[in-house]
């Protein structure tokens, strides 16, 4: 096992990044290394494929409210361009490092830094705004389709690139205001979404008890109401488990003064599980949710019968 230590005496903060690209800690991983840039091409290519097919769909598809589907589209996108963009650049990075090619791996590292930080920005933000459509159509009511519009929705989905675009390009000029801007924004995140699903259970335990003993007029609606809140949820736990062991690493890296190889081993696996998340969503999709299920074999079967 190869270790170094990078530490300064100073405020400079070492990232991942920087150790993939250390020959000391990575001089002896080609075989590592190959193999996480064999993992990503594949993953690459699932989550491109994947997400287009889950694009169309969700075109093709009029039972979700225009607002919820921009934003289940939003996520898809976001899914689609780690497919095309993310995971080439981190499975260039393990190629470059594997080659020993230092200098060229710093830049795809980087590049791979700032496109996955804005990219998994955007989709932990909108899941967020998910879970936060989703009570505010409980909520709401009948006032839900006149407050939550489709315009004020593009809206919040342009915040959301522009607020993720800007973070992450902050590590080029100082990552401590990339890493602040982590801390903050996504525990607020999760607690968001906590926060929402909580009410919206406790909302609907209520309503459970209240109409046991006669049948509600609206008890379709709530339904599929819960039917829809369970989908959203369990994107949401998806999202949770895969992006969690990152942070974990993340803040390894900073309480260490000292690394190991074993370390850019486990940063390999936490970033993978990340990307995988990309993957993971459209099975989802396709799992919980029977329209998007049935658009995608559609797509399919025309598809072939082009062909």
């Amino acid at each position: 096992m190869s270790t170094t230590n990078f530490s300064t005496g100073g405020t400079q903060t070492i990232t991942f990044q920087e150790l993939l690209c250390s020959h000391s800690l990575v001089g002896r991983l080609q075989q590592e290394s190959l193999s996480f840039a064999a993992l990503n091409i594949l993953l690459s290519i699932t989550a491109f494929v994947g997400n287009s097919l889950i694009l169309v769909a969700l075109h093709k598809d009029s039972s979700l409210h225009p607002p919820s589907k921009l934003l289940y589209r939003c996520l898809a996108t976001t899914d689609l361009l780690v497919g095309l963009v993310s995971q080439p650049l981190s499975a260039s990075s393990w190629m470059l490092s594997a080659h020993e090619h230092w200098i060229p791996c710093r830049y795809a590292s980087t590049a791979t830094f700032i496109t996955s930080h804005v990219l998994c920005g955007v989709s932990l933000l909108t899941m967020t705004a998910i879970s936060v459509d989703r009570l505010l159509a409980l909520l709401l009511g009948l006032r839900y389709r006149q407050i939550v519009t489709l315009k004020r929705t593009y809206i919040v989905v342009v915040t959301f690139w522009v607020q993720s675009s800007v973070a992450a390009l902050c590590y080029a000029l100082d990552y401590r205001i990339a890493n602040w801007y982590g801390l903050t924004v996504v525990p607020l995140c999760y607690a968001i979404s906590i926060v929402s699903y909580t009410k919206i259970f406790c909302a609907l335990s209520h309503h459970h008890a209240q109409i046991q003993d006669h049948v509600h007029p609206n008890a379709m609606n709530t339904t599929q109401y819960k039917k829809a809140v369970y989908n959203a949820l369990w994107v949401q736990l998806a999202l949770v488990v895969c992006y969690l062991p990152y942070g974990f690493v993340e803040f390894m890296i900073r309480q260490s003064k000292t690394y190991s190889s074993h370390l850019v081993i486990i940063g390999g696996v936490a970033g993978t599980s990340t990307f995988l998340n990309s993957t993971l969503n459209q099975f989802l999709y396709c799992w919980k949710i029977s329209e998007v299920r049935q658009a995608v074999k559609q797509t399919i079967r025309e598809a072939f019968s082009c062909q």
